[in-house]
């Protein structure tokens, strides 16, 4: 179990404070484990990291160290909580401040069939004195921030007045933090990855929230895939979050300490994380037993755009090498790297595994 962090402004070399909330990478259903984050990390150490939604259900009635253990190395980190019952959400939360993590965080956000069964995720924008009383059990019970994740409304309604009066509900329980995908969530008719597209972003209506309570921090998410992007938007808001980009181009990360935290341009090499993270499987392996597959599904797209990519990522996702130890997958995947000839990828992979 880590120890308990606060997580308050941090001051980099350059004596200048940034908000935690400046830079984050999204929470992620079956991305953002502890494997994924500790991945992350190797590439930006400020960035803030967020866990996959963890329900209280799950810490109720499950296996509270499989939901909550994570790596020392990923502070800062965030853990976000499902749920809807004040009581439980509380229970959850002291749990998660006493395992470690340096916020809580409630989804209001996510729209699949799933969350809404369980009453919780962007259906609970629809009961801001819900939420309130849910993020005033939470807040009653720890020290670290309570935060929480949500859309700009709901189904059809859109207008600037609904977010606006749920952010002021939910900020006079005591939430400071609020993290706004700046997209309506669809509870009825289009699948998560369909409302992950469709309605439009109205990110001048997130803007808006900041010139209303200027007092509260605001970070923006959805749709955001660059740096010039995340540079455009921080002019408005005090954070930008990015999920999917982050994701499947991770190598964006290296550039944030230096573009948004005052700290030296990077050195770092793709072939030192990628060393890295063997050392990381062969760890995990000897500790819990963790395959290294589990761990390199997140690492795919370290390569992204480079000559060889393809090939690279087709040695460590090949199914057939999973009785292989890392090191060694990792000495085939290195034929790959910077290959050119189709060709010859082609007749070298036919022979992996």
């Amino acid at each position: 179990m880590s120890t308990t962090l606060p997580m308050p402004k941090r001051t980099i070399h350059t004596q200048h404070t940034y908000s935690p909330w400046r830079v984050s990478v999204a929470p992620m259903m079956d991305w953002t484990d502890r494997h994924c984050r500790f991945f992350h990390r190797l590439l930006s150490q400020h960035t803030l990291l967020y866990t996959e939604m963890v329900t209280t259900g799950a810490l109720t009635h499950g296996d509270v160290g499989r939901h909550l253990r994570f790596n020392a190395q990923e502070h800062p980190v965030a853990l976000q909580l499902g749920g809807s019952t004040p009581d439980d959400l509380a229970v959850a939360a002291k749990l998660g401040q006493d395992w470690g993590y340096n916020e809580i965080n409630l989804n209001c956000g996510c729209p699949s069939d799933r969350v809404q069964r369980g009453a919780f995720g962007a259906c609970l924008m629809a009961t801001p004195v819900l939420v309130a009383d849910c993020v005033k059990a939470m807040v009653d019970v720890v020290d670290v921030p309570v935060t929480v994740k949500h859309r700009i409304g709901i189904d059809t309604e859109d207008s600037y007045e609904f977010v606006r009066d749920f952010v002021g509900t939910v900020a006079n329980a005591g939430c400071e933090v609020f993290i706004v995908h700046a997209r309506n969530a669809w509870l009825q008719g289009l699948s998560p990855k369909q409302n992950r597209e469709v309605p439009p972003l109205r990110y001048e209506l997130v803007a808006k929230l900041k010139q209303d309570f200027p007092n509260l921090t605001i970070a923006i998410n959805g749709g955001i895939t660059s740096g010039e992007h995340m540079h455009s938007h921080l002019q408005h808001v005090d954070g930008v979050m990015l999920g999917r980009e982050a994701y499947y181009n991770p190598w964006l990360l290296t550039e944030w300490d230096h573009e948004f935290f005052g700290e030296a341009p990077t050195t770092l090499t793709r072939e030192e994380v990628e060393l890295a993270m063997v050392d990381y499987m062969e760890q995990a392996a000897a500790e819990d037993g963790c395959p290294w597959y589990a761990i390199a599904r997140h690492m795919l797209g370290l390569r992204h755009g480079l000559r060889g990519s393809r090939y690279w990522r087709q040695v460590w996702s090949n199914h057939k090498l999973k009785p292989l130890p890392p090191r060694e997958v990792w000495s085939m995947a290195q034929a790959f790297v910077g290959m050119q000839a189709p060709d010859q990828a082609s007749s070298s992979l036919a022979n992996v595994g």
